[in-house]
């Protein structure tokens, strides 16, 4: 038996990672050895901060979202469910690159219009389309897009909840609010990480489409740089190296915690 698990952790040992690895330290000797290589990770070097930014607030906004459209769509009211599906089915049948270019420019200016209408009254100077920057459009689409993704993930870890503890945090007298927070969540939430994990590494590389905007990201700042230097393989080998530097070193991270939550008792 020890020889077969010995046999078999041999056989799991991340050879991909050491692949990655030696290509990701040869590319790293490139950025350092050529001049040309270290002056366009300069460059792009500015776009991470966009890219970390938009990742990470559109993604809070999504999981609160989402986990707004989860217990809309387990509530006993009829009419919040059917809201609730109807908003998950619309946004997962529209694909990201529609959902941004119809946020920047239908949604938004319709959004500036109806608050200056509804402001009206009060005599304040109306709003221009140009006062929503780019950057909040982007966010907000990302965040429409991948509310509706993470509603499923919430859903189906609350399911997945043995009903059995439910009906004891019942018997203890936990109200509906305590009920979800002591009982229900700590236990769906060993089910949502993987899948939740996932999709924030998904979200990571669909901020790059947030380029298309003109949002000066790493994407749109290596397509600019391409296009003023000409070499093409040189910059677009550093945005590549950048974004698997962020998202396999998520993945890790991801994946240790897991095996941290399931050495955990309970």
């Amino acid at each position: 038996m020890t020889q077969r698990r010995a046999q078999a952790d041999k056989a799991d040992f991340p050879w991909w990672l050491v692949a990655a690895g030696l290509i990701g330290a040869w590319l790293l000797w490139q950025v350092v050895a050529d001049d040309l290589y270290f002056r366009v990770l300069t460059t792009l070097s500015r776009g991470i901060g966009i890219t970390l930014f938009v990742t990470l607030v559109a993604y809070a906004f999504a999981t609160l979202l989402g986990l707004g459209l989860a217990l809309a769509g387990l509530s006993r009211w009829l009419l919040l469910r059917q809201l609730a599906r109807f908003y998950i089915e619309i946004m997962r049948g529209i694909p990201i690159m529609v959902l941004l270019l119809y946020v920047a420019f239908v949604f938004a200016p319709a959004l500036i219009a109806a608050w200056n209408w509804a402001t009206g009254w009060t005599g304040w100077e109306p709003m221009k389309t140009r006062d929503f920057p780019f950057l909040w459009r982007a966010i907000m689409a990302l965040t429409f897009a991948y509310a509706s993704f993470l509603a499923e993930v919430f859903r189906a870890g609350i399911t997945a909840v043995d009903p059995g503890q439910i009906e004891a945090a019942k018997a203890l007298g936990l109200k509906g609010w305590n009920r979800f927070r002591l009982v229900v969540w700590p236990q769906a939430f060993r089910t949502i990480l993987p899948p939740y994990g996932n999709d924030f590494v998904a979200m990571v590389k669909d901020s790059s489409l947030v380029s298309v905007l003109g949002v000066a990201d790493i994407t749109q700042l290596g397509k600019v740089t391409a296009a003023g230097n000409f070499r093409y393989f040189e910059t677009y080998n550093v945005v590549t190296l950048i974004y698997l530097f962020m998202t396999i070193g998520l993945s890790l991270l991801l994946r240790r915690l897991e095996r941290h939550l399931r050495r955990q008792p309970g």
